[in-house]
């Protein structure tokens, strides 16, 4: 039976070097299920592996995409089963590995397809949310879904503008389209994730962002001002430092709004993989010794 070795956790938690440990150990390739390391243009900021680590094990879904390119989870799917099938082709075991837990349950379970939204609404959607911020975003999605508002989270602004592009472009709830069907699956699926105390958690964050600004990270933002209103670069360690170029807050103050915000997005992590309840937490020396003994 092909398996399927998820390996899931959140930011900073040590997935990736666990994640090669496995591969090695199965001679095999790794899928990465992280929505922003598939950005060529991106690399310090999205924590990457390194080039060595991209050498030394085959990687899916780094450097993938552009940033000016659409991806969702609907996406993200149809890639992950074309690469699995390659991988499984030729060995009996794949890796997963990443912190985007909607990209893992499209992988492992499915995901509704969804009507194409206008991407000229989207754009239109996306510039008033840039202008008028979160609270306006908040009261257009509870005026226009209130069904998805009552259920959704509330402080996520990307799941909040897509909610808000979908119903202005179909003129329907994105809740009318989500069956809550499991896809099966001609594979063998295995899920754990990285059992890491909170404070060692959270220093290992702070660590990893003074070594991103160490490594060039506000030099890599400002390559990509130019592109900022794009959906891909709304995210931790790049939205604040374009606030820092915009003179909104110091250097300072930005590194530690990064800091700050990776610990909540950490959090946030930690919720939705509890929530899921099919996951085996463990620390990371005890999911490679579960997961070697696997076949």
């Amino acid at each position: 039976m092909k398996t399927l070795i998820v390996i899931a956790g959140p930011t900073a938690s040590g997935k990736t070097d666990l994640a090669i440990e496995v591969a090695r150990h199965y001679q095999t390739d790794i899928l990465s299920a992280d929505s922003r390391q598939c950005y060529r243009e991106m690399s310090i900021g999205v924590a990457k592996p390194t080039e060595e680590q991209l050498h030394s094990v085959t990687h899916y879904f780094i450097n993938s995409h552009s940033i000016h390119e659409q991806v969702s989870a609907g996406m993200y799917e149809r890639y992950a089963l074309e690469k699995l099938n390659h991988i499984f082709s030729k060995n009996d075991v794949a890796v997963c590995v990443g912190g985007t837990g909607m990209y893992i349950k499209a992988i492992c379970e499915g995901i509704d397809e969804m009507p194409e939204v206008d991407p000229n609404i989207y754009l239109a959607t996306e510039s008033e949310f840039n202008e008028k911020g979160i609270d306006w975003l908040k009261e257009e999605v509870s005026k226009t879904d209130e069904a998805f508002f009552n259920q959704s989270e509330t402080e996520n602004p990307a799941r909040l503008l897509r909610a808000l592009t979908f119903s202005r472009s179909t003129g329907k709830s994105i809740l009318d389209f989500r069956t809550k069907e499991t896809k099966k699956r001609d594979f063998a699926i295995v899920k754990y994730a990285i059992d890491i105390e909170r404070e060692l958690l959270y220093q290992r964050i702070n660590t990893r962002v003074d070594m991103m600004m160490d490594a060039g990270l506000l030099d890599e933002v400002k390559g990509l001002v130019p592109f900022r209103n794009l959906k891909s670069l709304n995210t931790v360690g790049y939205a604040e430092l374009f606030n820092y170029f915009d003179g909104v807050w110091s250097l300072e103050q930005s590194i530690d709004k990064i800091k700050q915000h990776s610990r909540n997005y950490a959090k946030r992590q930690i919720t939705w993989f509890k929530h899921q309840g099919n996951y085996h937490w463990l620390k990371a020396e005890d999911i490679a010794k579960d997961a070697f003994n696997i076949l």
